[in-house]
């Protein structure tokens, strides 16, 4: 019995600056497309756990909202996110780009300086750094948070990220499998279906209109052939309602389009999309508009 291998199972949370590629890591590290990743900051605004389990382990990521110093209330809600995952981590990962200086947030990195629970700092984009550059960036961050571990990656081309994995392998306590074996993530599939869509919106949109959009799914309705939907976009005011549904109602189609593609991909299954534009004003601003979208 002694030879038999124990099982090792542990919490860890990516942490960083808004569009370090907190998000595409963690797609690389699932191997699965599981949170939305754009070039625009503050992509993500909830905690996303993907749950990567292993013959003898399982690592729960948690990917988080990019570190700010918050302007109103949503920012707040996502702010309180980040706090949380520096509390309940066994690993931290600190996402950096070659060139980047500390985080956003002052009182955020003084509790990671003062953390006693390990850190990773991943040294991201290595792909467009010189190797000057880069020694310059090691020494940096080695300066600032001594006891961190330091691994140059590549999110994006995945680059040293098994080596990663492998990294935090050897630092996760012995533990108990937390979730099912098949299960990817804790989120619905109703959560993924909102992220998808406001992920086509950001990526179709400019300046302020994809952060003053929020997306819910009103109906899921799952049959052996066909998934169909149906969503409400909300947005702060009649002008942005506007903008979003476009001449002829051709900009809200593009999304629709895009997103129902995306889905099919992801659920492996036919889907049918309804999409519908509301007013909530000041939705980002209101405690209660923020309780009922989940944050």
């Amino acid at each position: 019995m002694s030879d038999e291998k124990k099982f090792k199972s542990g919490f860890v949370n990516i942490i960083g600056n808004p569009n370090v590629g907190k998000s595409t890591l963690m797609n690389m590290l699932m191997k699965e497309r599981l949170v939305i990743a754009t070039h625009k900051a503050q992509t993500t605004r909830h905690r996303i756990k993907g749950i990567l389990t292993g013959e003898d382990y399982q690592i729960v990521f948690s990917d988080t909202p990019g570190v700010l110093d918050p302007a109103y209330e949503l920012q707040t809600k996502m702010m309180d996110a980040v706090n949380e995952s520096l509390v309940d981590a066994d690993v931290i990962l600190y996402v950096v780009e070659i060139g980047e200086k500390r985080l956003k947030n002052e009182q955020v990195f003084e509790r990671l300086q003062k953390t006693s629970t390990p850190i990773i700092l991943l040294l991201n984009k290595i792909d467009t750094a010189t190797p000057d550059r880069l020694n310059e960036a090691v020494e940096y961050w080695h300066e600032l948070l001594p006891k961190a571990e330091i691994l140059p990656i590549s999110a994006k081309e995945n680059v040293n990220v098994d080596l990663l994995i492998n990294k935090i392998k050897a630092i996760i306590p012995e533990g108990p499998q937390y979730y099912p074996e098949d299960q990817l993530t804790d989120r619905s599939e109703r959560f993924i279906v909102n992220e998808v869509i406001r992920e086509k919106i950001l990526l179709n949109y400019q300046k302020e209109i994809p952060y003053s959009v929020e997306v819910v799914t009103e109906r899921f309705k799952e049959d052996l052939n066909l998934i169909s939907i149906e969503a409400e976009i909300f947005v702060e005011r009649d002008s942005q309602k506007g903008i979003i549904i476009g001449h002829k109602g051709e900009s809200l189609s593009k999304v629709g389009k895009e997103a129902r593609e995306e889905l099919e991909k992801f659920f492996d299954k036919k889907v049918f999309l309804k999409l519908f534009v509301k007013v909530r004003k000041d939705w980002r601003s209101k405690e209660n508009d923020l309780r009922r979208f989940g944050y």
